[in-house]
């Protein structure tokens, strides 16, 4: 009785015990879920809209291209290249699904399975589990939440997770997924991987390549085949047999998947030509407009600088400085017995060890490994440097220049042999521009970018010296002097002051003419004194410079203000174009990734109503060329296909295009054919006979003046001025020929002089004519016109006066003697707008295009094409 008892008692506690548990079972199923939503409901306001992911963004470097199509630079290094999905190809999405989601197509976004280990991950921090994200869960975490491993992101993912798998299909998830997902070397999205790790798209990848990327989401630095070769074979091979056991291949495809090797060719781009100051100009102005985001917009940019002018440019720089350290002498060994890789190659100069010493010649080992020897021709200059103004006596032997173990620089010679050099203490500059237009043809920053990267020709404010002058002559010949006009030479003193003139002779009564190609300095003065010196400083202000760094004072005949080498081009681009003042610029077109039109410059010219009559003809002829370069580009092909197997052995390797489809030729700028716009009219300055008067003048400087030296170019269709400031610290030459306004500047960073001899006649003249030597070749002789080609007028001042009761222009008073105040900043850089001319385009306007708004769009990467575009940096 006691033993059915005891029994019947277990029993129903057992009952009990069974019904509790089935009531919190119970519980438990109604809590989780209830508990589930009800949070979902408290962060579903907080939670990103799932719209805002439904396009990814394209992201690739921004290509800079000189105006022949060379590429000259490229910034930025991540790559993002969206497809649909229907651009998938099917067994990468069965290779993504066997390494990362093979229930994908079945969960409802979130794995149950999973949960476990991604708490274990959590408390544990363990870098090695894969944390049981689901694609949908990834996908949540890559476009909105941040990477850190916490417990309170985990259940944001799985919240976003849920949400999405409400809002959006399977196909669209996945879709997402291989667009956004990293899979190194800057590689973002499948597209972009495949293009990157194999230079293919992604029809072209084979099993085994289409496994190898798959294999790159759980950890892109750990199974980076370029990095890691043989853990990514193992991870891929892994994939490859899971695909089979998922029965998405066959055992054959398996095989050889497996068998097959990793097979890289990695998506490297290389330069046609390296010009780092235009291409750091160049990003420098478009991050400044657009933002950073510029540099992965894929944009390809094409300059107005031509390669070869640009190369050329270098080569003029380079020279004028090598030619300046051998007049100045030999400083010595850069160090002795130091590593040679401790020192960079600059510009066309190689560190090299000194091994040997021999009575007139030495022998070097440079960084490669390489001997070089060189001859006493190639050092015999190396006089010792003792100052600016003294060398010491020419060496006997090369024990007197250098010793073993010294450290030197080699300069490879036209002829094959070696030259001593040295890195130059001093710096040059060069800005060559399209008077017509204002285009950049050519710009040198400085002697190698590597070295320095100040940017000399846009940001070196330096004294311009006499090559002020006859911007100051002009003024006179606006105000009615003539070249003839008589001034005199003669000594003249001003309060303390007692200017000379730089040989200290004086010429008594001399015509203008006379006074600005000897350069002589009382007479600047003198105009400047009679023609007054705030109308000296606005018209200069006309021409380019900036008015506030201008002196007050007479010393503004001499050149004792500050102008950068871009300003001064810009002003002497006024003579040669007949008194237009143009703005420079040096962006020509911006294209997207796709080759398509997003700017095209249209710039204000000095003849526009010459461009418009021929513009149709232009432009036909533009598109026949455009035409024949294209057939000519596909004739090279086929010849290179059909020959790609002959002589195999005698040719470099050749990627075969038809297999590696996505290499970094395949994103060469191919551009559509240029069509021009009808332009607009430059605004006049100076009246055609003045301009036509100086040109004239400045062509003397040429053929009996200070710069007599240019007459071995062989012509007389050039003018320009040489300038040099007290004690040579700087040295000039601002020179023009119809076609092309160049200016030269070469001086010390630091304000020194370069020596008593250094004129700019002897500095930096050479220099512009080695330049325009090459530009000029081929080019037929023409010269300024005095006629009024454009039929432009000569715009008048607005006289502007800002008082307490507000601005008051000339229209509101009749007293003509209002003095023009000093404008503000802003103003001084905006070019005055010749409203006349725009009456001869009128009649054209219906042919205008969506080109005349230069505003910054809000999306600053969705850009129209434009008229004008951002200044020149500064």
């Amino acid at each position: 009785m006691i033993k059915k008892t005891a029994t019947a008692r277990l029993i129903h506690f057992l009952v009990g015990l069974f019904i509790a548990c089935l009531a919190l079972a119970v519980i438990l199923a109604l809590a989780v879920p209830i508990g589930f939503y009800g949070m979902a409901m408290y962060l579903s306001p907080t939670l990103p809209s799932t719209q805002e992911i439904k396009t990814a963004n394209l992201e690739m470097p921004l290509q800079i291209y000189s105006r022949d199509d060379k590429l000259i630079g490229q910034y930025g290094n991540r790559l993002s290249l969206p497809v649909t999905f229907q651009e998938i190809p099917e067994d990468l999405t069965h290779a993504f699904l066997a390494a990362e989601d093979s229930s994908f197509f079945q969960h409802s976004g979130i794995s149950i399975k999973g949960l476990g280990r991604a708490v274990t991950e959590v408390v544990t921090d363990d870098e090695g589990q894969t944390g049981g994200s689901t694609i949908t869960m990834q996908v949540a975490k890559n476009y909105f939440l941040s990477p850190e491993r916490t417990l309170n992101r985990k259940l944001t993912e799985l919240f976003v997770a849920r949400k999405m798998e409400d809002e959006l299909s399977k196909n669209e998830i996945l879709t997402l997924y291989v667009n956004k997902i990293y899979l190194g070397e800057g590689a973002y999205g499948i597209k972009a991987a495949a293009k990157k790790y194999y230079s293919k798209s992604l029809d072209n990848l084979t099993i085994a390549e289409m496994a190898m990327l798959a294999g790159l989401p759980k950890a892109p630095s750990k199974y980076n085949p370029v990095a890691n070769p043989t853990r990514a074979l193992t991870r891929r091979n892994w994939i490859i047999g899971r695909m089979h056991e998922l029965g998405y291949i066959s055992k054959a495809q398996r095989d050889e998947a497996i068998n097959a090797p990793v097979g890289i060719k990695l998506y490297q781009e290389k330069l046609d030509v390296n010009m780092p100051y235009l291409a750091e100009m160049t990003r420098g102005a478009l991050v400044e407009r657009y933002g950073e985001q510029v540099m992965h917009s894929g944009w390809r940019v094409r300059l107005t600088v031509d390669s070869k002018a640009q190369t050329e440019a270098e080569a003029a720089v380079l020279t004028g400085l090598i030619a300046y350290e051998h007049r100045h002498g030999w400083r010595g060994a850069e160090a002795n017995d130091e590593p040679l890789e401790n020192f960079s190659r600059y510009s066309n100069m190689s560190p090299a060890k000194v091994t040997k010493v021999n009575y007139r010649s030495f022998e070097a080992t440079m960084p490669s490994g390489e001997n070089v020897t060189v001859n006493w021709s190639g050092m015999s200059w190396a006089r010792k440097y003792i100052s600016a103004d003294r060398v010491g006596y020419l060496p006997d032997n090369a024990s007197q220049i250098v010793k073993k173990n010294d450290i030197v620089r080699v300069i490879p010679t036209a002829n094959g042999n070696w030259q001593l050099g040295q890195i130059p203490k001093v710096q040059g500059s060069l800005v060559s521009l399209n008077p017509e237009t204002g285009a950049v043809n050519a710009l040198v920053g400085g002697f190698d970018f590597n070295h320095s990267k100040f940017n000399r020709a846009l940001q070196g404010w330096r004294q311009p010296g006499s090559t002020i002058k006859p911007l100051v002559y002009t003024a006179a010949l606006e105000k009615g002097y003539r070249p003839d006009s008589i001034v005199s030479d003669r000594p003249i003193q001003v309060g303390d002051w007692k200017p000379k003139n730089s040989d200290s002779r004086f010429l008594g009564d001399i015509t203008l003419r006379r006074g600005l190609y000897l350069s002589r300095n009382l007479v600047s003065i003198r105009l400047l004194q009679s023609i007054g010196i705030s109308d000296v400083r606005n018209l200069l202000d006309e021409f380019g410079l900036d008015k506030e760094k201008l002196p007050t004072t007479l010393s503004l005949a001499l050149g004792a203000g500050q102008a950068t080498p871009l300003q001064m081009a810009t002003a002497y681009s006024t003579f040669a174009n007949g008194g237009h003042r143009i703005q420079p610029y040096f962006i020509e077109h911006i294209y997207n990734y796709n080759n398509e039109l997003l700017f095209q410059a249209n710039p204000r010219r000095a003849c526009a109503l010459c461009f418009n009559e021929q513009l149709d003809t232009l432009n036909k002829k533009l598109i026949e060329e455009h035409d024949q370069e294209t057939a000519s580009d596909s004739n090279i092909d086929k010849t290179q296909g059909s020959s790609s197997n002959s002589d195999e052995a005698k040719k470099p390797e050749v990627m075969d295009t038809s297999i590696y489809d996505a290499s970094p030729q395949s994103d060469r700028l191919k551009a559509p054919a240029v069509q021009y716009t009808i332009a607009k009219q430059a605004p006049r300055i100076l009246k055609p006979r003045v301009a036509f008067e100086m040109a004239d003048i400045l062509r003397d400087v040429v053929q009996r003046g200070t710069a007599v030296r240019a007459k071995a170019l062989g012509r007389d269709d050039i003018g320009g001025k040489t300038g040099t400031t007290n004690d040579a610290k700087d040295a000039w030459f601002a020179g023009f020929h119809p076609t092309n306004a160049t200016v030269v500047w070469m001086g010390f960073d630091q304000p020194s002089t370069m020596g008593r001899r250094e004129y700019g006649g002897v500095a930096a003249l050479p220099v512009w004519m080695d330049f325009m030597k090459a530009q000029l070749k081929d080019t037929p002789h023409q010269w300024v016109s005095i006629n009024n080609r454009s039929k432009s007028q000569k715009q008048k001042q607005r006289i502007i006066e800002m008082t307490d009761d507000g601005i008051v222009t000339d229209e509101d008073s009749e007293d003509s003697a209002v003095e023009k105040p000093v404008k503000t900043q802003a103003q001084q850089r905006r070019v005055p707008v010749d409203t006349s001319a725009d009456e001869t385009n009128t009649s054209s306007s219906a042919r205008s295009t969506n080109r005349d708004n230069d505003s910054v769009p809000q999306n600053p990467l969705s850009v129209t094409p434009l008229d004008e575009m951002p200044p020149m940096p500064e």
